[in-house]
């Protein structure tokens, strides 16, 4: 299969991610790592282009100079985590890291919708998903982790969104039919409800989130963003020497938020111009918003990462144990996998020799690239010694091997000891 295929539930075809960020609106990342402008250096996924593109990352890298921010992502838990879940784990500690409280969405509610596993199986893998996190860095104090089906803020928030969105939108971004059941429309209320549920005034207002995701999920993105400015009382345009606010929910709105101005403006019938810095503006007006019982949303950031290939090619996929590592691989298992995974190789070891590898389309470089190789010097030594021809694949595997056996077993030793609070 050729054509390119890319939703929340499946992804086939060759992937053109320049086409994607064409049709999806994504600015590819590059730009920012020309321009980074804050102290925390850029981690590896997004030095080596395998973060290739975002949505308003530049809000995240402001709010890293000291301001409150959030990182949010999700795991869906109908098979055991895996190296493909690994990655997006290793996004949100890096995040918390850098400073971002952290907020993990186990989506059992969706798991149960498409892939039909009973609650009590999904909460066993959820775990799983939550002590991986745990073992790799996360840092539990500064985390909220949960269930969506045992999440009453998120089922509330969800509720509310779902009055704001119609079956023709959902058809157009999911492709949804008339055989697709409700529930599984009423899921992507509860997607948009996890990324925006850490703005809620339990979880200390409204704040800049970036979420971390594949760019299969980037439709939950746009929906969200939608959303979170239809629900919202106040919008913003910028104008000269300040900011022009209009209510989405009526007039009267206006009046109130007029009586609270403690900046130099001018009231019109439908909007109020304010003039200032922007950025005191905007604060003022969204706290207002909620202390008056809105929601204020600020719409959600994202960072988009390449989809990792399987060990026998195309996308790594939990329907395909033979293309994926789980966390919980048996290290000597893991290590055939790899013996056996499709490389950049040529036909013959002297062939190779004399052209070199191709590392851009080996699987076992992209484990080096993702996940066993953090130095940036000693990756490039062994992509330019594959290329030269100096670095034959069986001895590419048999380092490959070693690493992933040594990360295993220690990953795995980690997790045994973890024990979990209630969630």
């Amino acid at each position: 299969m050729n054509d390119m295929v890319v939703t929340p539930w499946e992804v086939g075809g060759i992937i053109d991610y320049n086409k994607l960020m064409k049709e999806f609106g994504i600015q590819p990342f590059s730009d920012l790592l020309r321009n980074w402008n804050v102290d925390i250096e850029p981690m590896h996924l997004m030095r080596r282009g395998i973060i290739f593109g975002h949505r308003d990352y530049e809000r995240i890298l402001e709010a890293m100079r000291g301001k409150n921010w959030a990182v949010m992502s999700g795991f869906m838990p109908s098979g055991l985590p895996h190296l493909g879940h690994k990655m997006t784990m290793d996004e949100i500690i890096w995040h918390q890291k850098a400073g971002g409280f952290a907020h993990i969405a186990l989506a059992d509610m969706e798991a149960h919708v498409v892939r039909g596993l009973s609650w009590d199986k999904l909460r066993d893998i959820g775990e799983l998903y939550l002590k991986s996190l745990i073992a790799l860095g996360l840092d539990e104090n500064r985390a909220f982790m949960y269930f969506q089906s045992s999440n009453s803020h998120v089922k509330d928030l969800a509720f509310e969104l779902s009055a704001e969105v119609n079956w023709s939108e959902l058809k157009a971004i999911y492709g949804f039919t008339s055989e697709t059941p409700l529930a599984k429309m009423f899921v992507t209320s509860v997607q948009a409800a996890d990324i925006l549920h850490p703005q809620l005034k339990n979880f200390g207002g409204p704040k800049p989130v970036v979420v971390p995701v594949g760019a299969d999920q980037d439709p939950h993105l746009r929906l969200t963003r939608d959303l979170a400015a239809r629900i919202s009382i106040f919008a913003f345009e910028g104008i000269d020497r300040g900011v022009r606010v209009r209510s989405r929910k009526g007039s009267k709105y206006l009046r109130m938020l007029e009586k609270e101005l403690c900046f130099e403006y001018r009231s019109y019938a439908e909007h109020i111009d304010i003039f200032g810095e922007r950025k005191d503006i905007e604060e003022f007006v969204r706290n207002f918003e909620v202390d008056i019982g809105g929601f204020a949303f600020i719409s959600p950031s994202s960072t988009y990462h390449k989809f990792i290939t399987g060990l026998t090619g195309g996308k790594m996929s939990s329907s395909k144990p033979e293309s994926y590592i789980s966390l919980f691989e048996d290290p000597n298992i893991a290590s055939k996998k790899v013996k056996k995974a499709i490389t950049g190789g040529r036909g013959s070891a002297e062939e190779q020799r004399k052209l070199g590898g191709e590392p851009e389309k080996c699987s076992v470089f992209e484990l080096f690239s993702i996940h066993l190789i953090e130095d940036d010097k000693e990756l490039e030594e062994l992509r330019k010694k594959c290329i030269n021809g100096e670095q034959l694949c069986g001895n590419c595997k048999k380092l490959a091997c070693q690493l992933i056996e040594e990360f295993l077993k220690e990953f795995q030793e980690k997790v045994n000891s973890i024990e979990l609070r209630k969630i």
